[in-house]
């Protein structure tokens, strides 16, 4: 299976040899270019800019891929592709790309859910979650509870109402004048923090409920940052307890999402999943509360093309797949999948 991942402002490809004993253990090869410093001088991504990057580095991906596996085309038996959510010109690429191999060799192509993909990307690794599970997929535009009963059988007990986690990172790393990515520099920021010397409030925690919402917690720092003194120092305070309020909140749904439906298996997935201290937060109450928590490794937290291929491949190996239509969709809800 060719995994092919253009969502955004990553190029993902990765070849995956499907076997259903070990659907994440048949990894080939995984090739990946980001397109940090390409949109690092307008602060954010250029949608436009995005869509034409993949169009330049996605066939030569796809050929790196291959020769690093010591394949060739002719040993594909599937094509997979993100098929959203994302940004409709930089889906369209992988989607055209992706439908002309696969009518070219003669193979089935398949339309991957994105946020799928990164829920299963914890297939991958050595000790992979079996269903049933709770996910947290957090990502740059995503932040939600997931509970997953069997695969293609999800239901959202939680969404973000505003801002994601990554977004309310990005956004506070900017405001505070921190290098885009802004997210990972203001985690990186925040391990010189003082703990406690900012705290700040934990949103929608003192109530029920398991949706997030992180903008008001993005103007709390900003009032507290406009009001320091601008040092490097405070800046590093804010920056920790801006973190800490992140991670706890997180933490808190997460616990609440495993009480609520009895699940013993956590699975976090998305970019915010690379963060440390969350995975920190997380592992100690793994082991206060008994259940047990999985994470994809770094590489597989971010957008990448084995997620793609995996996916795919499990719904291929259930008969499913789809015509020969090039279609996209920027907007796709999770629960609407079928089984698999």
């Amino acid at each position: 299976m060719l995994g092919i991942e253009t969502s955004c402002d990553e190029t993902g490809v990765a070849l995956l040899r499907w076997d259903p004993e070990k659907p994440g253990r048949g990894l080939l090869s995984h090739a990946l270019f980001s397109q940090i410093a390409l949109h690092a001088q307008y602060g954010g991504v250029v949608p436009e800019l995005a869509s034409r990057d993949h169009v330049r580095k996605l066939l030569p991906l796809v050929r790196e891929a291959l020769k690093e596996a010591g394949l060739t085309t002719a040993d594909l038996g599937g094509v997979a592709y993100t098929a959203g959510p994302g940004l409709v010109g930089a889906l369209l690429v992988g989607a055209s790309a992706a439908r002309a191999m696969a009518w070219a060799l003669g193979v089935p192509a398949i339309g991957v859910h994105h946020m799928e993909g990164h829920l299963l990307a914890p297939l991958l690794e050595d000790d992979p979650p079996e269903t049933p599970f709770v996910a947290l997929l957090v990502s740059g535009g995503h932040s939600m509870l997931v509970e997953v009963k069997a695969i293609g059988e999800y239901r959202i007990l939680g969404d973000t109402l505003d801002d994601a986690a990554g977004e309310a990172f990005d956004k506070t790393a900017k405001m505070m004048g921190l290098p885009y990515p802004g997210g990972p520099a203001l985690a990186k920021l925040a391990e010189q923090g003082t703990p406690g010397k900012f705290r700040f409030s934990r949103p929608m925690t003192d109530r029920p409920g398991l949706d997030f919402s992180f903008s008001g917690l993005k103007t709390q720092v900003l009032l507290a940052w406009q009001a320091s003194d601008g040092s490097d120092q405070t800046r590093a305070d804010i920056a920790r307890g801006f973190q800490e309020a992140i991670v706890d909140t997180l933490a808190i749904k997460c616990r609440r999402a495993l009480a609520a439906t009895g699940a013993q298996r956590l699975v976090i997935a998305g970019g915010v999943g690379a963060n440390k201290r969350l995975r920190e937060q997380l592992a100690q109450a793994a082991s206060e509360d008994g259940f047990k928590v999985y994470f994809p490794r770094l590489a597989f937290c971010t957008d990448n093309g084995a997620m793609i291929a995996l996916a795919g491949a499990i719904r291929l190996a259930a008969g499913q797949h789809q015509d020969e239509t090039i279609e996209v969709h920027p907007r796709w809800s999770l629960e609407s999948l079928p089984a698999a």
